[in-house]
């Protein structure tokens, strides 16, 4: 009957995760409704006692009696505090050990019938020494963690006399698993609880101590700059104990992962597998991790295989050229015939075209219209100014901070091992102790050796046969023959007046209107108006100039409404110099009336051409040769040249042969300020000097080009367009050419042809008697 008045039914609260040992306080946080109802009732009461019992399982949410231990703790509710109404606050107080009889579950929560079990109050030597051994074990694990535990901390723990109690306490202070907490608080004797408590610190140990040797050989092998790895390397081991993979690996295995499924060449997936290896090996803290690392992102993204779909549509083709340049009908057709080739052949080698020209032509345009006619991607790289060739062939990786070539780069941006590569101003490559950039072009520009170019910091054969290369210059001169070789030269010449105000109105106006904020009603410009900005402010072979004009015309204009101007405007010639500020060029005009020594020339310059007057004056008692105007070696020889055959031709063109011993001579070409060459000026140079010598004016409508030799054959010149455009504009209808030269009036304008006068001369006799008729006419009275 005694034993029966120890039986109590209390309300009984599930555990998560833990225990509650005897005369211990622990908070807890209460939120299942069944908890939630025992804890009312718990609280209703006036001793406010609970029965706690720990859950095998966690997962369990309305746990039964199957699935709680049977040996709990009773307690007393201390302090309570509800945030809100679905979670408690507690902090309980644990009485004594219970063993739980029955669970009844037919409440809102469980009820547990329980008796007490008393604690072991065994002593004997054993449990003195295992206190002692488990004092010394919790004292060595406490150093581990807090270096210089709290005061406090260690008299708690030497003032535990207890045994029972010292176990509760670092049980709850080390957050064991909940099987052992489990244990500790059902072991039958004190020794046995201090075993198992023994046992669970020195695990507990073995952890720290590992634990601390890795940050202690972490400190040892890294500097202080490297604290990183260091962390890094207490994950990894941590993780490693856990059984879990760490970053790095899973890195490394995602990379192998994309090696797979990447094509690759054979040669490039051997050297992935290969730096795969190293880099698995490697810590992630070492110098050469990210190099690796930094290779192979560049070796899988590489387009190797593949390509974007060509557009060959000859048709579409040709509209994307008309659409995007005016003109250029020769350059167009070339460009078609290369692309009908493609489609013919897909397996051609794609063709490497060099665009010469002045600037401002459409080179770099007109490669990416190119690139949208053939549906390539375009990527351009600028050369101006390159002097290192380890820009286009990459640094080797054994230098920090290599990085591969532009090349390689340019193919990587694009994504596709075909695009149209624009090698612009290759004319302006530099050259020092650093190596060539030229050189390395002649591998990158031949066909036949491009197909396996090896970059320095890839370091495997890359196939460039494929790419579209298109190269632009405005000269010649510099490119190394070797160089030139390589390429199919096409050459971009200036545009016509015509032309420009053509480009003018179809792209030149409407973009600058737009970017204004303008619209097309506000601002118009007359032909006439349009025609002098072409003329009078500007003076180039291309239209840039022209298009930064247009720009400011259309900024003062676009001011003028900003302020409040509401009507159009409609600029006329006699409001640009109020817009654009006084003339900036005055083109040489046609001279009526020429006097004797003074002839017409015609000069091909990067702005399309100009009208030259030669001057020669005699020099009385004078002797030698004067020369003034900037000119260069060339012309200077040309000069001599024509002198020279003036002089031992002397007498068959009725000139006194005194004149050249006893005076000298003089000549001058005006625009002293702006430097001449050219061999071109010679047949200009024969008149001068002819009509000098013989006192008889040369025609005054009539200009001239070409190169004269010591012979008097009159050889062939270059730039025959821009010269002939330029003597038009003059108002000069009426032009010498060599006979050589007389092909080259298809590339004229039609109308050009139409409106000029042409006359051809094979000898220097042809060339005066169209430009001074009266020589002729004299030496026919003296025979």
């Amino acid at each position: 009957m005694a034993e029966n008045e120890t039986i109590q039914v209390l309300p009984a609260l599930p555990l998560k995760n833990t225990v509650l040992f005897p005369h211990l306080l622990m908070p807890l946080s209460v939120g299942r409704p069944a908890s939630l109802a025992a804890v009312e009732s718990v609280l209703a009461t006036e001793e406010k006692e609970i029965v706690l019992v720990a859950q095998k399982d966690s997962e369990v949410e309305s746990p039964t009696g199957d699935d709680l231990y049977s040996i709990g703790t009773k307690a007393v509710i201390r302090k309570m505090s509800r945030p809100n109404e679905n979670v408690m606050e507690l902090l309980v107080l644990g009485m004594e050990r219970v063993v739980v009889l029955k669970l009844e579950e037919d409440q809102p929560y469980l009820k547990a019938r329980i008796r007490p079990l008393p604690l072991p109050t065994d002593s004997t030597p054993e449990v003195e020494a295992l206190q002692r051994a488990v004092l010394e074990l919790a004292a060595k694990a406490i150093s581990l963690t807090q270096p210089q535990p709290p005061f406090e901390l260690s008299r708690l723990l030497a003032g535990a006399e207890d045994p029972l109690r010292l176990v509760f306490l670092l049980a709850s202070m080390f957050s064991l698993e909940l099987e052992k907490e489990q244990k500790l608080l059902a072991a039958e004797t004190r020794a046995e609880a201090l075993r198992l408590l023994h046992s669970y610190l020195s695990h507990e140990l073995q952890v720290l101590e590992i634990r601390s040797k890795i940050a202690t050989e972490a400190r040892t092998e890294m500097s202080k700059e490297q604290r990183e790895y260091m962390l890094r390397q207490q994950l990894r081991a941590i993780q490693q104990e856990l059984g879990e993979k760490n970053p790095e690996q899973a890195d490394v295995e995602l990379l192998r992962e994309r090696v797979q499924k990447t094509e690759l060449p054979e040669e490039a997936r051997k050297e992935a597998e290969r730096e795969l290896g190293r880099l698995e090996r490697m810590p992630t803290a070492a110098p050469d991790y990210n190099i690796i690392r930094t290779y192979l992102d560049l070796l899988l993204e590489l387009p190797w295989y593949k390509a974007t779909p060509d557009e060959l549509d000859v048709a579409r083709a040709r509209e994307v050229l008309d659409t995007d340049h005016y003109g250029l009908k020769d350059i167009k057709q070339r460009i078609l015939e290369h692309l009908a080739v493609l489609k013919l052949n897909p397996s051609a080698k794609a063709p490497i075209l060099c665009f010469v020209g002045p600037p401002g032509v459409g080179k770099t345009s007109l490669g990416q219209s190119i690139a949208r006619a053939m549906g390539r991607t375009f990527e351009r790289m600028s050369l101006g100014g390159l002097h290192d060739e380890a820009e286009l062939r990459g640094h080797r990786r054994t230098y920090i901070g290599a990085m591969p070539g532009r090349l390689i780069q340019a193919i990587r941006r694009a994504g596709a091992n075909n695009p149209l590569i624009m090698l612009d101003e290759v004319d302006k490559l530099g050259r020092d102790f650093r190596g060539d950039p030229a050189a390395a072009l002649l591998e990158i520009l031949d066909p036949e050796q491009n197909k396996s170019f090896r970059d320095n910091y890839l370091d495997l054969e890359f196939d460039l046969s494929r790419v579209f290369f298109i190269t632009t210059a405005n000269a010649l001169d510099t490119i190394p023959q070797p160089l030139l070789d390589r390429m199919e030269l096409i050459r971009l010449a200036g545009y016509t007046e015509e032309e420009k105000r053509e480009i003018a109105h179809r792209y030149l106006i409407p973009r600058r209107v737009k970017n204004a904020g303008l619209t097309a009603e506000q601002f118009q410009i007359s032909e006439a108006a349009l025609q002098r900005v072409i003329s009078r402010y500007t003076r180039e072979a291309g239209v840039r100039r022209l298009e930064q004009t247009l720009g400011r015309l259309t900024r003062k204009i676009a001011l003028r409404f900003a302020e409040g101007h509401t009507e159009p405007v409609v600029v006329q010639p006699e409001n640009l110099p109020e817009l654009l500020g006084p003339e900036m060029f005055i083109p040489e005009q046609m001279r009526r009336n020429l006097p004797a020594g003074v002839a017409c020339g015609l000069a091909w310059t990067e702005a399309g051409g100009d009208v030259l007057y030669v001057e020669a004056t005699l020099l009385p008692e004078g002797s030698g040769l004067t020369l003034t105007g900037q000119l260069g070696e060339v012309m200077q020889e040309s000069v001599k040249t024509a002198q020279s055959f003036i002089w031992s031709h002397a007498s068959e063109f009725g000139i006194d042969g005194s004149l050249f011993k006893n005076s000298g001579v003089h000549v001058h070409v005006p625009a002293g300020a702006i430097p001449k060459d050219g061999p071109s000026a010679g047949v200009t140079m024969i008149t001068a000097l002819s009509s000098l010598y013989t006192g008889l004016a040369a025609r005054g409508d009539t200009a001239m080009t070409g190169e004269v030799t010591l012979s008097g054959l009159v050889l062939p010149i270059g730039g025959v367009k821009e010269k002939v455009m330029a003597a038009r504009r003059a108002g000069i209808h009426r032009v010498l050419l060599p006979k050589a030269n007389e092909k080259d009036l298809q590339e004229l304008p039609e109308d050009a042809r139409k409106d000029m006068e042409f006359h051809f001369a094979e000898r220097v006799e042809d060339v005066l008697e169209v430009t001074i008729p009266q020589l002729k006419h004299r030496l026919a009275l003296a025979s």
